[in-house]
């Protein structure tokens, strides 16, 4: 029988690992964590005299934030409310109403009486893609659409 690692073979890959562990162990802190930096300490105090400014939230790496509230955003982000019912509308789905006759069940014979239950005609709700919907153009809003046929 074959042995699976040859003693040639088993010898280089010890020497690796061997050098590879030495290689390790030969490094110092200093070396792979740098002590010239400003402390945690320091870092920390820093931090607490800039929260303790009257502005200290208008400025972030050099660049202002935004004013406080939503009234600057209008007409740059998106309304929720609107967005998916306009965008993305809901193809109809309806609803069928079925009767089961009374039946027996089972091996049993068991009489069950008859009863009404309703299920959607597809399996699952659909939506439709944006301007897939007839009479309806994206991104038009009801108000500029009242407008238009006002004016002619």
């Amino acid at each position: 029988m074959k042995p699976i690692l040859s003693n040639k073979r088993r010898l280089s890959l010890v020497l690796v690992w061997t050098s590879a562990l030495m290689v390790g162990c030969a490094s110092t802190k200093e070396t792979v964590l740098p002590q010239d930096g400003p402390t945690m300490k320091s870092i920390y105090d820093q931090h607490m005299v800039d929260v303790q400014k009257p502005d200290h939230r208008r400025v972030i790496g050099g660049q202002q934030l935004p004013q406080s509230g939503i009234d600057h955003y209008q007409g740059f982000v998106r309304e929720a409310a609107n967005e998916i019912d306009t965008v993305f509308p809901r193809l109809p789905n309806p609803t069928l109403v079925m009767y089961i006759f009374p039946h027996l069940s089972g091996s049993e014979r068991t009489p069950v009486p008859g009863y009404v239950t309703t299920f959607p005609f597809y399996e699952k709700v659909e939506y439709a893609l944006p301007g897939e919907v007839p009479g309806e153009v994206p991104g038009e809003s009801s108000a500029t659409a009242n407008h238009s046929t006002l004016d002619q």
